[in-house]
């Protein structure tokens, strides 16, 4: 993953992690790696987190624990070059991140593509409770039903999710959307589509890191630190 880079591996995830768990802009990272007695450019950084993002998402996900069969669904808004766009998300009942889904859109295509993305790496919910969007109801029936389809016969007649439409009962996503929201703001905007894709997906990798989603041997709840790095080896 690191073969040919200038820098040491642990200068380097000590950057992406540092940049996508705390309050940071590129420039303050700059300036504390710098009182660490390495030059290093912002721009540096932000190709770092770009590039290596993904690596150690897909590799979370070969560890990542499974979640409950009753899920909250709900999307917040990200501003991208002074546009708003839409981030689906789903969580458990104890709060662990099921999945979540970066899009321009916010309207039943979209939806379906978060719900079939959802439904394909975990399973089948029990029950979904949603705020009361119809476009995300019908979403999740049609995603449902396309899943049962792919069943063997015998198991076709499985009873299909129970959908709760409850704004007051969602207030646990809701509250689990700031701790995307408070990272963002440091980061005075993103310039890209992709480019945003890419960081909200490494700000999720951690927060699930936060939550205990990290298969590991070590039952002790090791240091954040640790589990990072464990992804890269």
């Amino acid at each position: 993953m690191f073969k040919g880079r200038h820098f040491d591996r642990s200068v380097i995830l000590l950057c992406v992690r540092w940049y996508l768990t705390y309050g940071l802009s590129l420039r303050d990272l700059e300036e504390m790696i710098f009182e660490r007695g390495i030059r290093l450019d912002h721009s540096t950084i932000h190709r770092w987190v770009v590039h290596f993002t993904p690596m150690l998402f897909t590799a979370f996900n070969l560890r990542k624990r499974s979640v409950t069969h009753k899920w909250h669904l709900d999307e917040t808004y990200i501003k991208v070059r002074g546009e708003w766009l839409y981030l689906y998300r789903a969580i458990d009942k104890t709060g662990a991140t099921v999945e979540f889904h970066f899009s321009k859109n916010r309207d039943l295509p979209a939806a379906k593509r978060f719900i079939r993305k959802a439904l394909a790496r975990h399973g089948r919910p029990a029950q979904i409770t949603i705020d009361g969007s119809a476009t995300n109801r019908t979403a999740i029936l049609e995603g449902d039903m396309e899943a049962r389809l792919t069943l063997p016969t015998a198991a076709n007649d499985q009873e299909p999710i129970t959908i709760r439409n409850s704004k007051y009962r969602n207030n646990r996503i809701e509250q689990d959307h700031r701790r995307i929201k408070r990272r963002i703001g440091p980061m005075l905007g993103f310039k890209s589509e992709a480019c945003a894709d890419v960081i909200l997906g490494g700000i999720e990798l951690v927060n699930m890191i936060r939550k205990g989603q990290l298969d590991i041997a070590d039952r002790r709840n090791p240091p954040i630190a640790d589990q990072f790095e464990s992804l890269a080896a």
